[in-house]
């Protein structure tokens, strides 16, 4: 199985270079869920709004994306959704995507391995402007059906660095002002985890959502420890073609210059929930 494997990738090498000769585009569309994990801790809030506080943090982290891509480089955006009445603007507070810069409009382009990320923060526009990280992917033996495509697996370890809502929406327990910095909780958390992908062959670019690249097919399927992204859709060689350009819009950053702005942001966050006493129920981390 390995030695057909790895028969695919030289295939589909081919099969760039005769793409890259094309006028070539496509679009896919992907399901994204993010699970939602918050501790109430011992805060007096009844349980139907914990309930309710719940199912909107659930669907605010499930979202629809469309990546249009052509041979060379994407546009991965969110697919806008209409708010429910009732809502009360639900979803609109710091979101987990907005303070990593994973949240707006996302362009890759794969000959310059760069990558281009038109976000808001706190009411301020940002551009991040970076360069892609290569992932050492594991090319794996498995192989699935997903829609009408012939997936293959392949899975890579990723250092991920993520906001540690937690720390930011603790409630100040008593023997909190004697802690030293080193005590406290850090705003961002950083860890090693597994990425677990599914690319097809038979649409030969090293494109997918999010930040994902460089597997010899298209990302159809891809997962952390938190995050499933799956695609329901796609298009290839559209009727209404979409122009790929990269955002322009915003203060330009590095995605360092951009975390250190975010960790900011959440210590100013952490220390005017404390000031008001915790009140204001939980919220997602």
């Amino acid at each position: 199985m390995m030695k057909y494997t790895w028969f695919i990738v030289v295939f589909v090498t081919c099969m760039i270079v005769e793409v890259q000769a094309q006028d070539f585009q496509g679009k896919a569309v992907y399901q994204s869920k993010t699970q939602v994990n918050f501790d109430f801790g011992n805060r007096n809030i009844p349980e139907d709004r914990k309930k309710e506080m719940m199912e909107r943090m659930k669907r605010a982290n499930e979202k629809t994306f469309v990546l249009n891509f052509n041979k060379t480089a994407s546009i991965y955006e969110e697919e806008k959704k209409l708010e429910q009445p009732g809502e009360r603007g639900g979803g609109r507070g710091p979101r987990f995507g907005a303070l990593t810069g994973t949240d707006g409009d996302l362009y890759k382009n794969i000959k310059d391995q760069r990558y281009l990320v038109k976000n808001e923060l706190l009411g301020k526009i940002f551009l991040i402007d970076d360069e892609l990280q290569a992932l050492d992917w594991k090319m794996e033996s498995e192989s699935k059906k997903i829609g009408n495509y012939m997936a293959f697996k392949a899975t890579a370890v990723k250092t991920v660095k993520r906001p540690n809502m937690r720390a930011v929406f603790r409630r100040p327990g008593r023997g909190d002002e004697e802690k030293s910095e080193a005590e406290k909780e850090d705003e961002f958390i950083v860890k090693e985890v597994e990425i677990v992908a599914w690319y097809t062959p038979e649409i030969p670019i090293n494109q997918g959502p999010g930040l994902y690249w460089g597997l010899p097919g298209l990302i159809l399927a891809v997962n952390d420890d938190v995050t499933t992204i799956i695609c329901s859709e796609i298009t290839m060689n559209p009727s209404d073609k979409i122009e790929i350009k990269a955002p322009n819009k915003g203060k330009k950053v590095t995605q360092e210059e951009y975390d250190t702005i975010a960790q900011e942001k959440m210590k100013e966050m952490r220390e005017n929930f404390r000031n008001r006493g915790g009140r204001g129920g939980g919220r997602p981390n």
